[in-house]
């Protein structure tokens, strides 16, 4: 069990929404949509996100507060949501764990992790569970390189950075995917119950192991372009961290290799 703020998660605010906010009402045998919001730090751009999400894409949204030192707490308990704070900073990969897990605890059928910082846009959650619904797909990656990110704003080491790392990525597991980094992604209830996503990185490393594990697990993907935008109040990760980051990718493909030919197994991608 995640350590939260017992106090604050009795007070965790689930408000009805209004019969006349969805634009279509479910038919026949509904299965749950919930979209999981990892913040950290997101009071300025929380209220936007969250408004500019189509009713119609989803029925609950659970926000995973990771200890911020600014009013994202506050924010997120004037919302109708699910608001959920952590005692403790965790890191991303953390509160991501504390997001899937309370989903899956909701009866979520289909999980849709975006951030609440307005990176990116979020008027489409409803074209990221289409395919799983569909059964196209048990996961899919909203790829900011089938776009044009660096017209968004995306610094130009970073774009470096992520076609390399990308690269090397598809090199070593067979895969074909534009983008591996992205942060906007949505899996079936199975795919994230395959998974030992709690024995992953509790930091940003977290959304390139739950990859490597969904592919071990032999996963279908597919990828849809999405638009971002950068600017001062969104989330990034310093050139500092992004080595690190990188670092921790190579060690991941070497224990995937490893793992793959049972040299030694590891447990996180049993």
């Amino acid at each position: 069990m995640v350590e939260c703020d017992r106090k604050a998660e009795s007070a965790a605010m689930t408000l009805p929404r209004s019969g006349t906010e969805r634009e279509t009402p479910w038919e026949g045998n509904h299965r749950k949509t919930i979209v999981v919001m990892p913040a950290y730090n997101a009071s300025r751009t929380l209220t936007k996100t969250y408004y500019r999400i189509p009713p119609s894409s989803y029925d609950e949204i659970i926000l995973v507060d990771d200890a911020s030192s600014d009013s994202t707490w506050a924010v997120a308990n004037t919302l109708p949501i699910t608001a959920i704070r952590h005692r403790k900073n965790r890191g991303y990969g953390g509160n991501q764990k504390t997001c899937y897990t309370r989903a899956l605890e909701h009866g979520a059928e289909f999980i849709v992790m975006l951030h609440p910082d307005y990176q990116y846009d979020p008027t489409i959650v409803g074209d990221l569970v289409t395919p799983l619904r569909s059964g196209e797909a048990d996961v899919v990656l909203a790829s900011r390189m089938l776009g044009d990110p660096l017209k968004g704003g995306m610094p130009p080491w970073k774009y470096v950075a992520n076609k390399t790392l990308t690269g090397l990525e598809n090199l070593a597991l067979g895969t074909r995917f534009s983008e591996f980094h992205t942060g906007y992604r949505a899996f079936t209830r199975k795919a994230l119950e395959s998974v030992n996503f709690e024995a992953n990185s509790e930091s940003f490393l977290f959304d390139n192991e739950i990859i490597v594990q969904l592919v071990l697990k032999g996963f279908q993907f597919k990828e849809i372009p999405v638009s971002t935008r950068y600017s001062f109040d969104c989330s990034s990760v310093s050139f500092g961290q992004g080595c690190i980051y990188g670092l921790g990718i190579l060690k991941t493909i070497v224990k995937y290799f490893v793992h793959r030919s049972r040299i030694h197994r590891f447990k996180q991608f049993l």
